[in-house]
């Protein structure tokens, strides 16, 4: 597998793993097959030109855009199943942590990947227990004629979803405890970052995307060192390009909005702080 650590902003990060061997089908398990099969069942609703099921692939994509990039990220990890495991102690699968060297120093690059896969732990595990407790609640409503129990299904997928996110945390902590990853800073990044940097920009930390970078200790410290965005959907689908894994693209798009949305959030919020301070 290949990871790569693309810093989004001059606070975030993204990760995605590259998943270069495809299992065959006999050694699927009944999670992938299911996995599998729903996305198939999604595709066929998105062709749909109209109907209950093209109103609910709409509605469900403004959803799935909305899910925190940071748990697609994890959810990119494939879970560590005991053949895996076993893979790679032995060395036969091979794991490469692959980043830019000018933003990310080699030193502190499997920090930083740990980092990602440990910092929304308790937020996993405490939303997916919220999910079963949701789900009886929403049994009802498979009373109702033709229309699938959405409410539930949209539950039972959260769920699922935050166990791949742990599950994804879990497999990095197992890679990053054994030492099992192979440090491949990249001049290809590199290139392409060289040429984002804002003028006079030094990190004095190793760029992720950690739930303190939008702390008020953080801000507070940070003062002068206001986020700003290195990539942008144009220079984003270039690094796609670059890459060469077409799958990425989906990732770094969302990945962008995201994180915009969340500066110019912020942004507003400051600019609003003098206006309620008032007149002493």
């Amino acid at each position: 597998m290949r990871f790569f650590l693309l810093p989004i902003s001059t606070r975030r990060t993204l990760l995605y793993c590259q998943k270069l061997q495809v299992l065959p089908t006999e050694k699927q398990t009944l999670l992938d097959k299911a996995t599998i099969r729903a996305a198939k069942l999604w595709a066929n609703w998105e062709k749909k030109e109209k109907g209950w099921q093209k109103k609910v692939v709409v509605y469900g994509n403004y959803l799935l855009r909305r899910i925190p990039y940071e748990e697609w990220s994890l959810k990119s990890v494939p879970p560590l199943s005991t053949r895996r495991r076993e893979e790679e102690i032995l060395g036969k699968d091979k794991n490469y942590l692959i980043f830019p060297e000018t933003l990310i120093p080699t030193t502190k690059a499997v920090n930083v990947l740990q980092t990602l896969g440990t910092e929304r732990e308790s937020l996993h595990r405490t939303r997916m227990i919220w999910c079963f407790v949701g789900m009886p609640i929403s049994a009802p409503f498979a009373l109702v004629p033709v229309i699938p129990n959405l409410p539930f299904f949209y539950l039972v997928y959260r769920a699922w979803s935050h166990w791949r996110a742990l599950a994804g945390g879990k497999h990095i902590q197992f890679l990053c405890q054994r030492n099992l990853l192979s440090l491949a800073p990249s001049p290809v990044l590199d290139s392409i970052y060289s040429r984002l940097l804002p003028p006079d920009f030094t990190p004095k930390e190793p760029i992720t995307n950690t739930e303190k970078a939008n702390s008020p200790a953080s801000k507070s410290s940070k003062g002068a060192e206001e986020e700003t965005m290195l990539l942008s959907q144009k220079n984003g689908r270039e690094l796609v390009k670059v890459l060469e894994i077409p799958e990425l693209e989906v990732e770094v798009e969302r990945a962008i909005w995201q994180v915009e949305t969340a500066i110019q959030k912020e942004r507003e919020e400051k600019a609003k702080q003098p206006d309620k301070a008032g007149p002493k």
